[in-house]
């Protein structure tokens, strides 16, 4: 074959390829051309065709003279019309023959498609393992919330039941504290109702300045003054047993109080397990979590803890049931007026007590206010002189460039956009500087006046602290020691 042959079978391959478009987009992978046609006539040209396996044919050598002769270097006026260059034979670099570069083609192409099997091979089995592990943590999840609900139903129940048991002894309580007061009016002699009031009166006046008030409890123990006066028997009986068991019942009540509260928490933290999903924004690594504390208790002594406790507050209830029982009618006509006057004084007290400690609280927490406050303004002032200090490397840097600009000599001195960008970058940092610095004199003006609101918050607090020692420490104190009614009936 002669080389204007071979030159117009490679030309006409070129057509045929280009006139294909249609095929190309049938088929986007050539390798699936392939596989569908295996290697037959209807291959590309750039795969492996009929008869590359057999040997090249000789084509003889080329004539010494002619247009493609070889080494012929001058064209003829015809070669200059076709733009036809004479080729070279003996010396040219190539090196591999057709068929072998469409082989070469062919191997790539199946590389290429058994990595891309290898991979959905890899992608598949990866997704069902992921599948398979998602579906087997959700079921195991589920299971565990199920435990957790079940634990949670055992909680409950108990804390209802430690609830009632709650309910009934503080009811029992009150109805005993009542009984107390009872028989501690009986106990009273005039005497000493008209000290514990007096003395009262005189801590009353201790109290400092915006507290000294002329309020219901002053004027309740003037009435009271005036009434023991006019009353003097009164009774003496079972107080000391009714305190003995106020103290029984207290203690029960504390310990199922402890209990109940635990109980609470525990409900709450299993519910709230309950709750917490994948998408949680609480759940977080907690590492340690799966040890075993040595102080944990098992399903059984628990269970035994909390009906000890429920056994031991129904007994002590009973106890001061059977006791209310046997308390006979202390009161006479002649002791009403003063108990009502008592508990009158007490009512006010405890009314002005509250009072006074729910001031003192909303002044406490203001105070902690006012001191959050100071110190989110303590650490705004250090951040902003941290600011200012921040700000000096970048005004540094600025002044010390454009001082190394100053150095260029002649026509390099030039007023160019980055003279003038560095001369706004300046100006602008030195706007920052001075904005940054007034934020900092009105944060210090800020501190100043949260420290005077602080000194004044905690004058008031001592105040109301004051009030509350002389009310609450001092006065129930007196209070307490208020004669009964068997002294004062001689019984």
């Amino acid at each position: 074959m002669s080389h204007d042959e071979e030159k117009g079978n490679h030309a006409c391959g070129d057509t045929r390829i280009d006139a294909r478009p249609e095929a190309q987009n049938t088929f986007p992978c050539p390798m699936m051309e392939e596989t569908s046609k295996e290697l037959g006539e209807g291959a590309p040209l750039y795969f492996p065709q009929p008869g590359d396996e057999l040997p090249m044919k000789e084509e003889g050598s080329m004539d010494a003279t002619g247009p493609w002769a070889t080494g012929r270097v001058q064209y003829t006026p015809q070669g200059g019309i076709t733009g036809l260059r004479p080729v070279a034979d003996r010396y040219s670099i190539t090196r591999f023959g057709p068929s072998e570069w469409r082989s070469h083609n062919h191997k790539f192409f199946q590389q290429s498609d058994e990595n891309i099997k290898k991979a959905q091979h890899a992608t598949f089995a990866a997704k069902q393992c992921i599948e398979r592990v998602y579906r087997e943590a959700d079921k195991t999840q589920l299971e565990t919330t199920e435990y957790l609900r079940e634990r949670a139903s055992v909680v409950y129940r108990w804390k209802v039941e430690l609830d009632h048991a709650l309910q009934s002894i503080t009811e029992e309580i009150m109805l005993l504290e009542g009984e107390r007061r009872r028989v501690k009016q009986s106990l009273s002699v005039i005497t000493i109702p008209e000290s514990i009031a007096g003395e009262f009166l005189q801590l009353r006046a201790t109290r400092l300045e915006s507290d000294l008030v002329k309020d219901d409890v002053e004027m309740e123990l003037t009435k009271e003054v005036a009434i023991c006066s006019e009353i003097r028997d009164l009774l003496n009986r079972t107080r000391e047993q009714i305190e003995m068991q106020l103290v029984e019942l207290k203690a029960a009540k504390a310990r199922m109080e402890n209990d109940w509260t635990d109980k609470i928490d525990a409900y709450e933290i299993d519910t709230r397990c309950i709750k917490m999903t994948n998408d949680s924004p609480l759940i977080l690594w907690k590492p340690g979590a799966s040890r075993f504390p040595a102080e944990q208790s098992t399903p059984a002594s628990y269970e035994h803890f909390t009906r000890e406790a429920l056994s031991a507050g129904e007994t002590v209830r009973q106890r001061s049931v059977n006791l209310r029982s046997t308390l006979d009618d202390i009161y006479k006509k002649s002791l009403k007026d003063m108990r009502d006057q008592a508990s009158r004084v007490d009512t006010a007290l405890a009314a002005q007590i509250n009072l006074t400690e729910g001031i003192c609280q909303q002044l406490e927490k203001e105070l902690q206010r006012c001191l959050q406050e100071l110190a989110n303004t303590e650490n705004l002032i250090e951040e902003l002189r941290g600011s200012t200090k921040g700000l000096d490397a970048a005004m540094k840097l600025v002044q010390t460039r454009l001082a190394e600009r100053m150095l260029r000599r002649n026509v390099e001195s030039c007023r160019d956009v980055p003279q003038f960008a560095l001369i706004d970058e300046l100006k602008s940092l030195g706007e920052r500087v001075t904005a940054t610095l007034g934020e900092l004199k009105h944060a210090e003006d800020t501190q100043a006046g949260l420290v005077k609101a602080r000194g004044d918050l905690e004058r008031e607090i001592i105040v109301k602290r004051k009030t509350l020692y002389i009310d609450k420490q001092r006065g129930q104190l007196l209070r307490s020691f208020y004669p009964s009614a068997a002294a004062l009936s001689g019984i």
